[in-house]
């Protein structure tokens, strides 16, 4: 069934920088109400959902701009249809993303600027290395998505799985193809990359800080 006509936030991208705007488009709900998230019971619930939707929508972000510096850098290699295809998932996680803060009047993180920056110098920067340098960053992104998307799988759990049980589903969902981008980047050699692990590493703390960082701001 379809409730009533929700606020979803949609991306507008002009000449590399991003901007945001409510459009009003009606949600698919179901028979309690909501289309994902149940109102929160209390202020400390709402704010557990919110730095969770605000983290989990910058992650997305994030990893829209990292592919579409890749994209820049490698449209016209062997390896372009591949990234094309995870670009193309992490589009839809995004979308969901959008159509999720808007139903729940959530905001997204104050900064997403410089994640729209950072994310796409970081994808070009890394593809500038080659297919290897691509695949790297792909896996240390992804893992550290995919690590991030379990944390909150056990939080809700013990939270209360059956009343998040929308949620747990979006999640787990993502989580998935998050690891298959993962898998698809060791399969294309990314650890044949010189300094690989040190490039992880490096890319892998800068995840963790922007989830931090996305979390609270």
């Amino acid at each position: 069934m379809f409730g009533l006509t929700a606020g979803i936030l949609s991306r507008q991208i002009n000449k590399g920088t991003a901007s945001y705007k409510l459009t009003a488009e009606v949600l698919p709900r179901n028979a309690r109400g909501y289309a994902v998230i149940p109102p929160p019971r209390s202020d400390e619930e709402k704010a557990l959902l919110d730095a969770m939707l605000r983290v989990d929508h910058a992650g997305e972000y994030g990893a829209n701009r990292i592919y579409a510096g890749q994209m820049a850098v490698l449209r016209r290699s062997q390896s372009a249809p591949l990234i094309q295809h995870m670009w193309d998932q992490e589009k839809i996680h995004l979308q969901k993303f959008n159509e999720i803060l808007g139903e729940n009047r959530v905001r997204p993180t104050a900064l997403l600027p410089l994640w729209n920056i950072a994310g796409f110098m970081l994808g070009a920067s890394t593809a500038l290395l080659g297919k290897a340098g691509a695949m790297a960053c792909t896996v240390a992104v992804e893992e550290s998505i995919s690590e991030h998307y379990n944390s909150q799988i056990r939080a809700l759990m013990e939270l209360d799985p059956d009343r998040y049980t929308e949620l747990l589903q979006v999640i787990s969902k993502f989580r998935d193809e998050e690891m298959d981008h993962h898998d698809i980047g060791l399969e294309q050699e990314a650890e044949s990359l010189p300094g690989y692990q040190l490039l992880k590493a490096a890319i892998q703390i800068g995840c963790k800080a922007a989830i931090y960082a996305s979390e609270r701001i």
